[in-house]
């Protein structure tokens, strides 16, 4: 399981290494050949998953449904990736930094469609719903899928409150004293003597960017240089630091208050590093300045550029030159984020910068309705078409909503979608506000605002001297291909076990027809430590599981851990600001059509419900078939009470003289049994046992506890037939309280035994849209549904065509389309239009 994904990133590296012989400077022995290995090493130990969810719309009523689709790629590659099978989706409370909602989706071929019922127990408000695998778990959760989700009560008084929540929230934004202001000199560091860049991003309390100007004052309170934001509170201005001076910044907010910031200190010797990556379509222009001295005239300066761990260009260069400028050609770097990173002549990271590299190698969704202008419950034939930029069809799967636009607001034109997530998002730390701007080609100014974007954003995904010393943090969160029971074994009083355990394993789960219990038995082992699991598990909703650890004969001070049952921690720190705001009409307008259509769903369940009239049925009653049993009447049985096994050690000691035929000698451990007439010329011949219908040997019978028999049925001579010419000294059938099926796990309380109810995959639901081509009862009711038609996995042919239909409402609205997809090698695409319902 875990080979399989290394190996795949594996092969990705080693086919950029063969590129990179053709464009980098490497001499054999020097730093930058140590680099490159020591990197390619950490990558391919570390490689990475990315999750990307697509929901139908932003805001919901408690009591509805959030329809969403969980997109998992290859973090280097962004291939559709299937490695991971688990897909987990939280709603969180940001404010509590608590986990409200949790649950598990299958994913397929890198796809897990599924959808997330809002109870009454959450209550109205902004909440986060994050997406990610077990092995993105090894990072920070900085790098999990989030979106900020806006849930409104159910009741039409809760328009006004919300209205009061953001206007509240607009005057905490513009009434905050001391905005978080950050000053960032480009490559990391001011230097004397050497002219640079520092970039600096103003943001409020909600981790969103405000304007501001101000200017530069030196230690003599002499102003240097004004400078003022130009998209979203960032900005830069350029200084040529002086020796001996220190720097501060005095800035004034909007109501006239001035504030003052420090800046970093200047360094008396270091390295310098600006970038320019607009002005030329061919190469990035890299320019490198420096103020050290070295004795060693032969010692370099190494430059590095990655992509999602890919090295594409290492370049050595000589301190002997205090400018140098690296031209990077931009047809050796794959889309998205790219980072470069200078060491200096003793080998330490001294500067980095991150570029977006465009290369135009998105996937384009075109969405074609068939008019642009619908009756009520007309119905709409939709054609989706996906190419590439070149205008050449591919295939690609993509999920689609179309939702009524006056009942569901969008948030911005920069809200985030699969491609600004996959390219820019996924591989920056810290919230990027508008990310969909920079992906949008009416932003003519997009790319300079992007390259301002990223002189100011984290991007902190492994630690340099990590990567150098060889070290790498150990993988704990391996990947799931299916689901997974982790936990521990201690003693009681949580000091360490000693040894392995012996561990059984019952999972009761529903069948397929949802007629009964299925349940399924596993065995296996802890290691020294205590620590078990069972992976690659497969089911469906809530399962009830039974552990139970044997230590020795029949130890029971034992105490289970269940990972499963621990919720996962919550790191935000600064509360979401959704962008989302009704006006106040179109609030109680949703509140209360959403309101109606639960109600009309609920009635449609309702009316389902046969009810028949009373009548008495004469028959003998049903005796359930045992499955665990396939003979008929036993020759004896026992059933085992709290009177017959008080004091008893075995099952043999309970049975003992209770049937008659059946002779039991020695005791405890050391019993033996045998059944009269059960012999051949070589002598008495041993029973077989059988538990709960599988075949044991005595001494794993004799380990079992009294406690936990329902009873012992004995077949003898022809009875034991059945079993073939293993019985022919008979059979003593074994039968538990827990193999039954109508037994109640629930209520096990026996020491050394954890009981736990864990839920396995959501159920896939489909979507329910109505077809007004079929006339049926329940459309006499009215039809105001926010989302008119959800589909997640909608799979383009290879001429890159796809159909769907649906129906309009009642309503006289703008119908909003967005398609969101991504082909199977990674190339991720958005496509949006309306329709008009009159």
């Amino acid at each position: 399981m875990r080979l399989t994904f290394l190996n795949r990133v594996r092969l990705g590296i080693s086919l950029v290494v063969v590129s990179l012989s053709a464009v980098c400077f490497i001499d054999d022995g020097d730093f930058s050949k140590l680099l490159v290995e020591r990197f390619q090493t950490y990558n391919q130990q570390h490689p990475t998953e990315k999750v990307y969810v697509h929901t139908d719309r932003d805001a919901y009523l408690v009591g509805e449904t959030i329809w969403l689709k969980g997109y998992l790629m290859n973090g280097a590659t962004h291939e559709a990736d299937s490695v991971s099978r688990v897909l987990y989706i939280d709603l969180v409370d940001p404010i509590a930094q608590r986990v409200r909602l949790r649950m598990q989706l299958r994913a397929t071929a890198g796809y897990a469609p599924g959808q997330l019922f809002l109870p009454d127990s959450v209550a109205a408000g902004t909440y986060q719903l994050r997406g990610y695998t077990n092995f993105m778990r090894n990072y920070p959760d900085a790098y999990f899928f989030s979106k900020t989700i806006t849930i409104l009560g159910a009741d039409v008084a809760n328009a006004e409150s919300a209205n009061g929540v953001a206007t509240n929230v607009r005057q905490q934004r513009s009434t905050q004293n001391r905005p978080d202001v950050q000053f960032l000199p480009e490559g990391g560091q001011l230097v004397e003597g050497i002219e640079s860049r520092v970039a600096f991003k103003a943001i409020d309390a909600f981790g969103l960017g405000i304007p501001v100007e101000g200017f530069i004052l030196n230690a003599k309170k002499d102003t240097v240089i004004g400078f003022t934001s130009t998209h979203l509170g960032m900005g830069y201005f350029t200084i040529n630091p002086e020796a001996g001076q220190t720097y501060t910044a005095s800035l004034r907010l909007g109501d006239g208050t001035t504030l003052s910031y420090s800046l970093p200190a200047v360094q008396t010797q270091g390295v310098v590093m600006q970038v320019d990556n607009l002005s030329h379509k061919e190469n990035i222009k890299v320019y490198v300045r420096h103020n050290k001295t070295s004795a060693d005239a032969t010692a370099k300066l190494t430059l590095l550029a990655q992509t999602r761990g890919q090295v594409i260009h290492v370049v050595n260069i000589p301190i002997a030159k205090k400018t140098s400028l690296i031209q990077l050609p931009r047809n050796n770097f794959p889309e998205g984020i790219s980072q470069l990173t200078v060491f200096d002549e003793t080998q330490k990271p001294v500067g980095e910068r991150l570029v977006f590299i465009n290369k135009n190698e998105q996937l384009s969704i075109t969405l074609a309705p068939d008019k642009k202008t619908y009756k009520n419950r007309e119905k709409v034939d939709l054609t989706i078409s996906t190419t590439n930029a070149q205008g050449k069809p591919v295939s690609a799967n993509v999920s689609l909503a179309a939702v009524d636009a006056h009942l569901s607001p969008e948030a911005d034109s920069g809200s985030a979608t699969i491609v600004s997530h996959l390219l820019l998002s996924s591989d920056l730390t810290g919230t990027v506000e508008q990310p969909g701007y920079y992906f949008n080609p009416l932003n003519l100014e997009r790319w300079m605002k992007l390259d301002l974007l990223l002189m100011t954003q984290g991007w902190r995904r492994f630690v340099w001297t990590d990567v150098l010393a060889g070290t790498t943090p150990p993988i704990k969160h391996f990947v799931e291909r299916g689901l997974s029971l982790t936990g521990r074994v201690v003693r009681p009083n949580q000091k360490d076990i000693g040894g392995k355990v012996k561990l059984t394993f019952l999972l009761a789960k529903r069948d397929s027809a949802g007629t009964g219990d299925r349940r399924d038995f596993l065995l296996g082992e802890t290691d020294d430590a205590g620590n078990f699991g069972a992976y690659d598990l497969d089911f469906t909703d809530t399962t009830t599981v039974l552990i139970q650890g044997v230590k020795g004969k029949a130890n029971r001070a034992l105490a289970i851990s269940l990972d499963q049952l621990l919720m996962p921690t919550v790191t935000i720190t600064k509360v979401p600001y959704n962008p989302l705001e009704f006006r106040r009409d179109e609030l109680a307008e949703f509140i209360r059509r959403t309101k109606e259509y639960q109600e009309i769903e609920r009635q449609i369940r309702r009316n389902g419900e046969v009810l028949l009239q009373t009548v008495t049925v004469k028959a003998k009653k049903y005796q359930e078939a045992d499955s665990r049993v396939i003979y008929g009447t036993p020759d004896a049985s026992v059933k085992f009470t709290s009177q017959n096994t008080a004091g008893r050690m075995t099952i043999l000691d309970v049975i003992q003289g209770q049937v008659a035929g059946v002779n039991v000698t020695g005791n405890g451990f050391n019993a033996r049994v045998q059944i009269r007439g059960a012999a051949n010329f070589n002598g008495p011949i041993s029973p077989l046992f059988v538990l709960d219908g599988m075949p044991m040997d005595l001494q794993a019978i004799l380990g079992i506890s009294v406690q936990d028999v329902e009873r012992v049925d004995v077949l003898k001579g022809a009875s034991a037939a059945i079993y073939g010419s293993r019985a022919s000294g008979g059979v003593i059938s074994i039968l538990t309280k827990r193999g039954n099926p109508n037994y109640d796990l629930s209520q096990e309380v026996t020491p050394g035994t954890l009981v736990a109810k864990l839920p396995g995959y959501a159920p896939l639901r489909e979507f329910y849209a109505p077809r007004y081509d079929v006339k049926k009862p329940e459309h006499v009711r009215p039809d105001y549904r926010t989302t008119l038609f959800w589909n997640p996995m909608i799979q383009t042919d290879a001429d890159g065509k796809a159909t769907v239909s649906f129906f309009t409402s009642d309503a006289k609205t703008t119908v909003r389309l967005q398609a969101e997809g991504i082909t199977v090698s990674g190339m991720p695409g958005v496509g949006k239009t309306i329709v008009k319902a009159e």
